[in-house]
C-alpha cells in the first residue's frame, strides 16, 4: 500500500528510501547523492532526473510542520521520469528534506484534527528556518542547511525554484519573485476541480500585487513592507538567490484543512475595525501563554531547547505585529484578508502553546494540565470558526505537483 493510500505524510527516512528505489530503478536518468548535512549531523540529499543544463529545482521540508511537500516531491519525480517531454531538455532535482532536525520534531505524520496536529507541533525559531535564515542573520552565522541550499543553487542555476509549503487550515496561493504570466489560470484550474479554495488575501502576501487571484508576485527589494515589525523579509531568502542566475522562485502553499472564509473576494464592511479586534485577541491570547511561561520557567532545566527557543521567539512577534494591525491601513479590505488575518492570529499563540506544552510535558511540569487545556480549545475554536474540512492528502499532493509542472512550463516559454 503506497503512503497516500495510507493517508498519512512520509518520514524523511521514507522519503529517502522512495528516492533511493527510483535512483535505482533509473540508474541511466537519476542520481541521489548527499549535498550537505544539518546542525545535528542528519544528512541533505538530492535526487537528480536528466541531465539537461537548463534546470529546476524543488525543496521541500522547508517548514517542518509543512509535511505534503515530501510526498509532492516523490510523485513529481515520478512523473518526471515517466513523462519525457518534461525533462527533454530540462533536468529536475529534488532537495528531498531541507530541515531534517526539524522534521525529527514534528512528530503528526497522520493528524486526524486540528488539535492532533498542534499536540505534535514544531515550527524552528526564524533564525533557524533554512529558507528564512538570511533575512535574520549575518552571512558568517547561517546554519548549515542554509548553506547547502545555497550551494545547491549556485551548482544548478535553476531558472525555476519550486519550494513545497503549506498551511494548516486555510486555502491554497502561491508567491513568486517574478511573475509566471499564464500561470493563474492552470492554477486556479487546479484548485477548482479539488475543491481547494483559493486564497485570494493571504496575509503573508499582505500588500503583494497579485497576477491572478491567489498568485501573488513578491514586490521588489527595497519596497515598504506590509508588517514593518517582522524581522523576517522574504525579499532577503534563499528565494531570491535563484536571480543572480536569471531564475526565479515559485512558493506553493497548500491547506491541510480548507476554509472558504479565505477565499470570498467581497468586501468586508468594517475592515479597520475588524483589525483592531484581532490585534486585540492576538495580545490577549499570547498574554495567556507568557503568563504560563512565566510561572513555569525556574523549573525548566536550561538551556532552551529549540522547541522552547520556538515557543519564546514566536510569542516575540505578537507586539509588534499586532501595533502593525492597528497602525496601518489594511493591505487589503476584503473578506478573504480579514480572514487570513484572522487565522493567524489564532495561528500565532496557538503554536507557540503547543510546543510549550511539549517542554513542559517532557519536564512532568504542573502547569501543563492548564497549557494543555488552551492548546485544546483554541484547536478546536480553529477549526470550528472556519468550517475546516479536510482535504484529502491526494488532492493536496495533485494540486501542488500540478503547479509545480505548471509553473516551470510556463516559465520555461517565457524566457524562451
Amino acid at each position: 500500500m503506497s503512503l497516500l493510500q495510507e493517508l498519512r505524510y512520509p518520514s524523511v527516512t521514507e522519503i529517502v528510501a522512495s528516492a533511493r528505489a527510483l535512483a535505482g530503478h533509473r540508474p541511466e536518468l537519476c542520481t541521489l547523492r548527499q549535498v550537505g548535512a544539518s546542525r545535528a549531523g542528519r544528512p541533505l540529499h538530492l535526487l537528480s532526473v536528466g541531465h539537461a543544463r537548463r534546470a529546476v529545482l524543488v525543496v521541500a521540508g522547508a517548514h517542518a510542520n509543512e509535511p505534503a511537500g515530501g510526498s509532492t516531491l516523490l510523485s513529481l519525480a515520478e512523473r518526471v521520469l515517466h513523462e519525457v517531454e518534461l525533462r527533454a531538455d530540462t533536468s529536475w532535482h529534488f532537495l528531498l528534506c531541507a530541515d531534517p532536525d526539524g522534521a525529527s520534531l514534528h512528530v503528526t505524520p497522520a493528524p486526524r484534527t486540528l488539535l492532533d496536529y498542534h499536540l505534535g507541533f514544531f515550527r524552528p525559531a526564524g533564525p533557524e528556518q533554512p529558507e528564512w535564515s538570511p533575512s535574520v542573520l549575518p552571512p558568517d552565522r547561517l546554519p548549515p542547511e542554509t548553506r547547502a541550499l545555497i550551494r545547491v543553487i549556485d551548482e544548478l542555476r535553476p531558472y525555476l525554484q519550486a519550494t513545497l509549503h503549506g498551511t494548516d487550515l486555510g486555502g491554497s496561493w502561491v508567491q513568486l519573485t517574478k511573475d509566471i504570466p499564464g500561470l493563474a489560470e492552470p492554477f486556479a484550474k487546479s484548485a477548482a476541480e479539488l475543491h481547494i479554495p483559493v486564497e485570494t488575501g493571504a496575509s503573508d502576501a499582505a500588500g503583494w500585487p497579485a497576477s491572478g487571484p491567489g498568485v501573488h508576485v513578491m514586490p521588489a527589494p527595497g519596497s515598504d513592507a506590509a508588517y514593518p515589525s517582522m524581522p523576517d523579509d522574504a525579499r532577503h531568502s534563499t528565494w531570491y538567490h535563484a536571480h543572480r542566475y536569471g531564475g526565479l522562485t515559485a512558493v506553493v502553499e497548500v491547506p491541510m484543512w480548507a476554509s472558504d472564509l479565505v477565499a470570498d473576494p467581497a468586501p468586508h464592511p468594517a475592515p479597520a475595525e475588524a483589525m483592531r479586534g484581532l490585534a486585540g485577541r492576538l495580545r490577549r491570547d499570547a498574554r495567556r501563554v507568557e503568563t504560563v511561561l512565566t510561572e513555569a520557567a525556574p523549573r525548566l532545566p536550561g538551556p532552551d531547547g529549540p522547541l522552547l527557543r520556538a515557543a519564546k521567539w514566536a510569542l516575540e512577534l505578537v507586539p509588534g505585529l499586532a501595533d502593525d494591525w492597528v497602525r496601518t491601513p489594511p493591505a487589503d479590505t476584503t473578506r478573504a484578508y480579514v480572514g487570513s488575518v484572522d487565522a493567524f492570529g489564532r495561528r500565532l499563540p496557538l503554536r507557540a502553546a503547543a510546543m510549550l506544552l511539549r517542554v513542559l510535558q517532557e519536564a512532568d511540569d504542573r502547569a501543563a494540565p492548564r497549557l494543555e487545556h488552551l492548546v485544546s480549545s483554541w484547536s478546536d475554536a480553529f477549526a470550528e470558526g472556519f468550517g475546516a474540512r479536510w482535504v484529502p492528502l491526494e488532492h493536496q499532493v495533485e494540486h501542488q505537483s500540478r503547479t509545480v509542472v505548471a509553473a516551470a512550463l510556463h516559465a520555461r516559454d517565457n524566457a524562451a
